[in-house]
C-alpha cells in the first residue's frame, strides 16, 4: 500500500536509510548491499567508499549530497526536500549514509523530517568507524585488563544546540576508552580539556584515518604529544581518536588487520 504524503498526494516509493560502513565493502550489511542494488535513486554522502558506490545499480540515478568541512554540499533541507521529491515518482529511494546513520549521522533528523513529511522511511544500521576503525588498527574498544566503558563522543559540534558544550571533565571521569569522531580539527582544544578534567598527558591516544579502507593510516601517542605529532606529519581528518589504555595494544594486536 503506498504513503501518502501530508498533503495527502500518493507517494509510489519509500526511503531508506542505509548505513554504508566504514568503507570494506565487506563490512556493508546484507539488506544494505541488496537495497543498493535494487535501488532507484541513491542520494549518498561524501565519506561513503568507492568500493561501495560500486554497489549501486549501474540504472538507479546517483546524487551526491557529500558534506565535507570546507567544501560545498547540499544543506540538510535541501538533501530532505530532495529524498521527498525522488520518493513521489521512485519505488526505492537510498539514502547512503557513511557508518551507522543514527551515530553522528544526522540519520536521526532526517528520519524525523521524513516522517514528518508523511514519507514511508525505515533505517538500516550500519557498522559505525568508532568500532570498525578502532578493530582494524588492532585496539579493542574494551579489555578485562584495561577497559570495561567505553564513551562515544563528537569531537565537532553543530551550532545552536540546546547543550552546546560537550561535558568533557565527565567525559574524562565517566568511561575508561574514549572515542571521538571528527575531532582533528579541535584536537588541541579537546587534549587541553582532557587534561584539565585529570586525565594524565602519558594517557594513550591513538588516531586511525580512512579506517578499514585500503589508504588506512595510524599515528600513535600520548595526550601530551599528538598534537605535535599531527602537526609534523601533517595527519588528518577524516579520522577517529581513541583514548584510554587499551590503546597500548595497538603494538600486539595491530599485524593482524583484515585483509
Amino acid at each position: 500500500m503506498n504513503s501518502t504524503d501530508k498533503e495527502g498526494k500518493k507517494l509510489l516509493g519509500k526511503v531508506y536509510l542505509v548505513g554504508a560502513g566504514p568503507g570494506d565493502p565487506g563490512l556493508i550489511t546484507l539488506k544494505g548491499k541488496g537495497l543498493l542494488g535494487c535501488a532507484d535513486v541513491v542520494v549518498y554522502d561524501a565519506l561513503v567508499s568507492p568500493a561501495i558506490l560500486a554497489m549501486i545499480n549501474p540504472q538507479a540515478e546517483q546524487i551526491n549530497a557529500g558534506k565535507r568541512m570546507g567544501r560545498h554540499s547540499l544543506l540538510q533541507e535541501e538533501t530532505t526536500q530532495l529524498l521527498i521529491e525522488k520518493v513521489q515518482d521512485h519505488a526505492i529511494v537510498v539514502r547512503l549514509k557513511g557508518g551507522d546513520p543514527f551515530i553522528f549521522g544526522r540519520g536521526g533528523e532526517e528520519m524525523a523530517e521524513l516522517v514528518e513529511a508523511g514519507i514511508a522511511v525505515e533505517v538500516v544500521p550500519g557498522i559505525t568507524s568508532g568500532i570498525a576503525a578502532a578493530a582494524y588498527a588492532g585496539i579493542p574498544l574494551t579489555h578485562r585488563l584495561y577497559s570495561s566503558s567505553v564513551t562515544f563522543v563528537t569531537g565537532h559540534e553543530s551550532a545552536g544546540k540546546y547543550r552546546p558544550k560537550v561535558n568533557w571533565n565527565a567525559i574524562a571521569q565517566g568511561a575508561e576508552t574514549i572515542v571521538i569522531y571528527m575531532g582533528i580539527h579541535n584536537l588541541p582544544y579537546i587534549v587541553e580539556q582532557l587534561s584539565l578534567a585529570g586525565l594524565s598527558l602519558d594517557t594513550p591516544i591513538g588516531l586511525v584515518r580512512w579506517g578499514t579502507r585500503p589508504e588506512q593510516e595510524e599515528l600513535i601517542g600520548q595526550l601530551g604529544t599528538i598534537v605535535e605529532q599531527v602537526e609534523q606529519t601533517k595527519f588528518s581528518a577524516p579520522a577517529i581518536a581513541v583514548v584510554g589504555p587499551v590503546v597500548n595494544l595497538h603494538g600486539i594486536l595491530s599485524g593482524c588487520r583484515p585483509v
